[in-house]
């Protein structure tokens, strides 16, 4: 081998190794309990389970999130933990989190962002380096994310952001999906692996 192409070779090698380190670099680190890949979730189009965490580097601070117990009705802005309780981002309790369902008929549809419809935020592990975030949604709305009576389809997209998040992600690439890459063209700054769930929202009694 030439030594031109030892070189090209090697250069190869240390992009490769820049790309996986910058990677691994991120400063969250995200991890869906469920649903699982080609679970069959709920009953009657809801019911079903949203459950995540967040592993973060740093202080509770630097996450902006807070604890949280919330919901629809009575339950919104109600104590121990008061929160809003709406589509869109969870501004004022985990600020950064992007939840995407494919199959979401409400708001703007497979591009609205659902983090603020999350029932518990929690702290749920805490040293001098790290701090976790947990976060659990029940889907309490017929129709809403499924179709009542039938089996529906559904990507979940979950990732996080540095800041806040938007309320609707864009398809900004034109591609028919809402990913992190969209995320990135519309400014943000990505700072978890973004997680990808298909599964079945069951329409059924």
């Amino acid at each position: 081998m030439s030594f031109i192409k030892i070189l090209a070779f090697a250069s190869v090698l240390v992009l490769s190794s820049g790309l996986v380190l910058a990677d691994e670099d991120r400063s969250a680190k995200l991890t869906i309990f469920a649903p699982g890949a080609d679970d069959v979730a709920g009953v009657s189009s809801r019911g079903f389970l949203v459950d995540l965490a967040v592993d973060f580097e740093g202080s509770l601070a630097s996450t902006g999130a807070s604890s949280e117990l919330t919901g629809p009705g009575p339950h919104q802005s109600a104590g121990p933990f008061p929160g809003t309780f709406s589509v869109g981002a969870n501004k004022d309790h985990f600020p950064g989190l992007v939840v995407l369902l494919s199959s979401t008929t409400i708001g703007a549809g497979a591009g609205q962002n659902v983090s603020n419809l999350f029932n518990i935020i929690a702290v749920t592990n805490r040293t001098p380096t790290n701090i976790e975030i947990w976060g659990s949604w029940i889907v309490g709305a017929k129709n809403a994310f499924g179709v009542e009576g039938q089996m529906t389809p559904s990507h979940l997209f979950v990732t996080v952001v540095e800041g806040v998040a938007p309320d609707v992600v864009l398809d900004m690439n034109g591609d028919g999906k809402y990913d992190a890459h969209d995320l990135k063209l519309m400014g943000y700054k990505v700072i978890s692996k973004s997680r990808h769930v298909d599964f079945i929202v069951n329409g059924l009694p």
